[in-house]
């Protein structure tokens, strides 16, 4: 059965969600992107208060009507998680991304508000878990996805997925070109969640020194660690990470496995890990920690979001004969 495409499903130009991106999406970046024909989502951590929360929200929905979503992390690790909930509740945005954790809460909260929810799944038992519980999409992280990355290729986890579930798949993960997301459409994605290619956009808050890494790198500088969260995350492979190690210590292997201690010790670890990528983010120094996906091969220059989603968009009506 041909599931609905994204840009029909949301209302915009291009079946594309700028991805949310932790410490680096922002207010600027959502906005550009709605102006330009697609749609964007943000973290909720990246906002520290619920005040602060509600006014990005606020300023985001007087600019413009288009959709935009946030994303919320729906396990234990995020202890401001209630709270979240009922500001983007309240203030009705138009989907919520949840990320590591069961998403029953959000689905049964949302549905009776029109809200979307759209699931990050790596796997086809959890996609169907979700599928069940009814989300409105499943966000298909594979192994080219920049920070939380799955263990599957793209062609090969958009194909499983489309063959056992009947909700649509955005793919997220890979996404460079236009022509990268013609391809995942061709597979039977119905869009693409796209995030690593804007890191370096001029309206990205994060120290000039992440900016120039984004160029000077390329695709073989990405390893995974699981040091930061608890979970493996896709980063460049700075003379720091090489000195940090990716492999997590054996007390952090026991912390994060043991029965009774993993729900508290997912919390330290996440708590400590976002401090660290927080540092790298916006106070540059030889400990840096930086966040990207494959995708860093094709970043080239600082540019604003408005022309990086035009190059996307005709590359991509290009490439469909458009």
């Amino acid at each position: 059965m041909k599931t609905i495409t994204l840009d029909t499903l949301l209302g915009i130009d291009y079946p594309v969600i700028v991805a949310p991106m932790f410490l680096i999406s922002n207010t600027k970046m959502i906005k550009a992107a709605l102006d330009a024909g697609v749609s964007a989502a943000f973290p909720a951590l990246n906002y520290r208060t619920d005040k602060e929360l509600r006014a990005a929200i606020q300023d985001i929905k007087t600019h413009s009507s288009k959709p935009f979503g946030v994303n919320l992390i729906v396990n234990k690790s995020n202890p401001t998680y209630k709270g979240q909930l009922e500001t983007l509740l309240e203030l009705k945005v138009d989907y919520i991304i949840t990320s590591l954790g069961s998403p029953q809460e959000v689905i049964e909260r949302c549905k009776p508000l029109g809200i979307k929810v759209f699931c990050d799944v790596v796997d086809l038992k959890y996609a169907q878990k979700v599928e069940a519980l009814g989300a409105d999409a499943v966000i298909a992280v594979n192994n080219r996805a920049g920070g939380h990355a799955g263990n599957i290729s793209p062609q090969e986890l958009i194909t499983l997925l489309k063959d056992n579930l009947t909700i649509p798949i955005i793919s997220a993960g890979g996404i460079a070109k236009g022509t990268d997301l013609a391809q995942v459409m061709e597979w039977g994605a119905s869009g693409a969640s796209v995030g690593t290619i804007f890191i370096a956009c001029e309206e990205a808050d994060i120290t000039p020194e992440y900016k120039q890494a984004m160029i000077d790198y390329g695709e073989k500088d990405i390893v995974r660690t699981n040091k930061l969260s608890g979970s493996p995350l896709t980063v460049i492979n700075t003379p720091y990470v090489q000195q940090l190690g990716t492999k997590a210590n054996l007390l952090e292997w026991i912390l994060n496995h043991n029965k009774t201690l993993k729900k508290y010790a997912k919390m330290i670890i996440a708590v400590r890990g976002m401090k660290k990528v927080e540092k790298a983010a916006f106070g540059a120094t030889y400990k840096t920690v930086w966040c990207a996906g494959p995708a860093i091969e094709h970043v080239h220059g600082i540019r604003p979001m408005k022309d990086i989603i035009q190059t996307l968009e005709k590359e991509y009506d290009h490439a469909i004969g458009k």
